[in-house]
């Protein structure tokens, strides 16, 4: 049977999501608890494959295996034979056709910033810390020119293999929360650090450091160069992978 997973992580400790040699990893987690579980290697497919750091909320992962137990065994037993920092939230039977990548419709990611003077031992390890006074509003509107088609080229990692760097958002938005501030994104799809490196643009708005109009412009020139540094990575979360209902 093909197997569908949700999943909640804490990647402060992992390379990323995808399996590399010689590091510890999200997948190679899940695929080392399901090789003790069944006695042979099952490959294990992601819907989104999150950096180093970053953290999830509600990624989606699927794999094919003998039917051997319940869906619910299979969560129990996963939840027993990975680290407390990875929590499988649900395992359901879906299709043999199911690719959690290639069928999701979109993906919702949240940042999080602590904008206070003083850090907090308690969102250390899941905020972007920054002491300064940011202007919210010019923010807010720096969000605004994301939203539609756009090629987003200038916010891509460098080095990053991918056929196009036109991308889709659907929803570019911040909120407070206290001394939070967090920004939703929900796109089509999301390159490497592409999240990342607009919140750090629209960061530099906030401080004053780039004007607005700065943000259209290095979207149109489609230029890595003018574009800032991304933010960190503990700071972003996975929240949601989004399928059509059949």
């Amino acid at each position: 049977m093909r197997v569908k997973l949700k999943l909640q992580y804490d990647g402060g400790n992992y390379c990323g999501w995808q399996v590399q040699d010689g590091q510890d990893s999200l997948q190679g987690r899940l695929e080392s608890a399901l090789e003790r579980l069944y006695g042979f290697k099952i490959r294990v497919v992601g819907a989104g494959r999150t950096d180093a750091g970053v953290h999830a909320l509600g990624q989606v992962a699927a794999f094919n295996a003998p039917e051997r137990f319940t869906t619910e065994e299979l969560m129990r037993a996963l939840n027993a034979l990975t680290p407390s920092d990875i929590v499988v939230l649900e395992a359901s039977e879906t299709t043999d056709d199911f690719d959690p990548r290639r069928d999701a419709c979109s993906r919702v990611y949240e940042y999080q910033i602590l904008n206070r003077a003083l850090p907090s031992p308690f969102h250390e390890r899941y905020c972007w810390h920054l002491p300064q006074p940011l202007d919210r509003d010019a923010m807010a509107q720096a969000a605004q020119c994301f939203i539609g088609e756009h090629d987003f080229a200038a916010f891509r990692s460098l080095g990053s293999p991918t056929r196009s760097t036109v991308r889709r958002v659907y929803e570019s938005s911040w909120r407070s929360a206290g001394d939070l501030l967090i920004y939703h994104i929900e796109g089509s799809s999301f390159m490497r650090h592409m999240v990342r490196t607009m919140v750090a643009a629209m960061v530099e708005v906030g401080r004053g450091r780039l004007a607005l109009e700065a943000i259209a412009s290095i979207l149109g020139d489609a230029d890595r160069a003018p574009a800032p540094a991304p933010a960190p990575a503990r700071g972003l979360f996975l929240v949601e992978v989004r399928y059509r209902r059949s």
